[in-house]
């Protein structure tokens, strides 16, 4: 459907380790920071990965900065049971619309990122497409290259999502 690509890794693994938080810039709306938001309240932000590997995949993260300050707090340390109850709340959501949008044989969800870099909690909620071998499923699914989607086919993502959302926000 996508061609895929290869970014400059280095590039952006040193970006990532030295700039501002790409989390805090997107709910800044810094227009360095572009994103295609598809949900936003006041506790969390939902966009389109800037480099997905899988169509539809996306990002969940509480608008305020949130990291672990201590390795044993891992992803849910820095939040009381509400909080973090609140935000999986807006992960189901998020995660349900894109499974019934793109039509995915399995939902992956991630909290990737680092106190080196990423710090800023997210989730990834990461939809495989039907079909797709078991060689090629889990972890291997994440190692193809990035996909060159036209930002034509961002918007109307991005349009189709929300619409989901609101929905499941009303039913």
């Amino acid at each position: 459907m996508f061609e895929r690509y290869e970014p400059d890794w280095n590039a952006l693994h040193r970006q990532i380790r030295t700039g501002p938080c790409f989390i805090c810039q997107i709910v800044a709306r810094n227009p360095d920071y572009p994103a295609h938001i598809v949900y936003e309240d006041e506790i969390a932000i939902a966009f389109l990965d800037k480099y997905p590997r899988l169509y539809g995949w996306t990002l969940v993260a509480p608008r305020e900065h949130r990291e672990p300050r201590e390795h044993r707090e891992q992803v849910t340390g820095d939040f009381t049971v509400e909080e973090y109850l609140t935000l999986q709340r807006v992960v189901h959501r998020v995660t349900e619309a894109v499974r019934q949008e793109v039509g995915a044989e399995r939902m992956y969800l991630l909290s990737l990122g680092s106190n080196q870099g990423n710090s800023h909690v997210h989730w990834h909620v990461v939809p495989l497409p039907p079909g797709v071998p078991y060689k090629e499923q889990q972890l291997a699914a994440f190692r193809k290259g990035i996909l060159r989607m036209p930002e034509e086919e961002k918007a109307s993502l991005t349009a189709r999502l929300c619409q989901r959302i609101e929905q499941l926000s009303v039913g």
